[in-house]
């Protein structure tokens, strides 16, 4: 079956003959406080930093889930939380904040405009401003531009942003937000189980002093300090990770492979009476996942068709389930793989 699948998607080619080397050398049984395991820790996060083009002086930390670092970083800061959204994954992470902390607030933009802060008051308070940069529910992006320009009005603010389906595929300013955070079975290509924050110096001074929880981010630096983690680790995917930074391109490279792509897909559908990107605004458009609109009973027709060719396609999320398709335009997805879906839809919409 090829996946196009926005997560858990396709798995780099060598993941299966990496799982193996882990086995042999041992690699599945290490001690998370062994020297072995502090030098493989040491050398990811060098290369996380090398190939993701992140600053010397941030720091990664791998947790277990990107809805964990949602909890970490609630429970991590004072003051407000301000979240904007579009979609149901930025929407979640709102919901599941204002548990937390009750006075956090919400602001729901449209998916087809450019994400404009001035339309809340942030006046009031320094606190989080927190950002969905790509919107896995319905095909958004947030640029790095608009990101730059949120960090130059709100000077003060914590900016943390939702990664998840960009992280390892799209070129990102890193520097120009304190907090970014991704799960790794999207754009790195890897089974699900770990995720990957990215933290700026300003985040982890502004950081309150809160330990009660069994994963505070007061610990997780602590032993990070170490080489280290508070628990026992997915070291599996560390190693995976490890293992595929090392022979990928840098980030700038794969991101302006991804933008080709997605423009022959949008060239292609532009011919496609029947279904259209749901995203029209080009401003606002992710390039790492292609939501396509159409009649509810073609999307079903044509996501049952390409099962049984042997592809599967990801289906609608949230308000945009019925009447959509979802397809990833992540790395580790061959060029071979992209033709033969073009084949079928072509096939399939004629």
């Amino acid at each position: 079956m090829i996946t196009f699948y926005p997560g858990p998607s396709r798995v780099y080619d060598k993941v299966p003959e990496y799982v193996k080397q882990a086995y042999d050398e041992g690699i599945l049984s290490i001690n998370h406080r062994s020297s072995e395991f502090m030098s493989l820790l040491e050398d990811t996060n060098q290369l996380v930093k090398k190939k993701l083009n992140v600053p010397d002086d941030y720091q990664i930390f791998y947790l277990s889930s990107a809805t964990e670092c949602w909890q970490v970083i609630a429970q991590s800061y004072s003051g407000l939380s301000y979240h904007f959204y579009n979609g149901a994954f930025g929407k979640k992470w709102f919901e599941n904040t204002k548990k937390i902390k009750p006075l956090t607030i919400g602001y729901h933009y449209d998916m087809n405009k450019v994400l404009n802060l001035s339309e809340l008051d942030l006046s009031g308070e320094d606190g989080l401003i927190c950002l969905t940069q790509n919107e896995t529910s319905n095909g958004t992006c947030i640029s790095n531009k608009r990101i730059a320009k949120i960090r130059k009005e709100y000077p003060n603010h914590i900016i943390a942003v939702d990664a998840t389906s960009s992280l390892g595929g799209s070129k990102l300013n890193i520097e120009n937000a304190d907090i970014w955070y991704a799960s790794v079975q999207k754009c790195l290509g890897l089974p699900a189980g770990m995720s990957v924050m990215i933290c700026s110096p300003y985040a982890l001074e502004a950081r309150n002093d809160c330990r009660k929880y069994y994963n505070s981010l007061n610990a997780i630096v602590d032993n990070a300090a170490k080489s280290q983690t508070t628990h026992t680790p997915n070291v599996l995917n560390l190693y995976l990770l490890n293992r595929v930074l090392a022979t990928t391109k840098n980030v700038a490279k794969i991101s302006q492979g991804l933008q080709d792509r997605m423009k022959a897909y949008l060239e292609f559908f532009e011919t496609k009476v029947e279904l259209k990107p749901l995203i029209t605004n080009s401003k606002v458009r992710s390039e790492t996942v292609l939501v396509l609109q159409g009649n509810p009973e073609l999307i079903s027709k044509i996501k049952e068709e390409a099962k049984v060719e042997g592809i599967m396609l990801g289906n609608g999320y949230g308000e945009h389930k019925n009447g959509t398709f979802r397809i990833a335009n992540f790395p580790a997805i061959r060029n071979k793989e992209i033709n033969s879906l073009i084949e079928f839809m072509d096939k399939s919409t004629n």
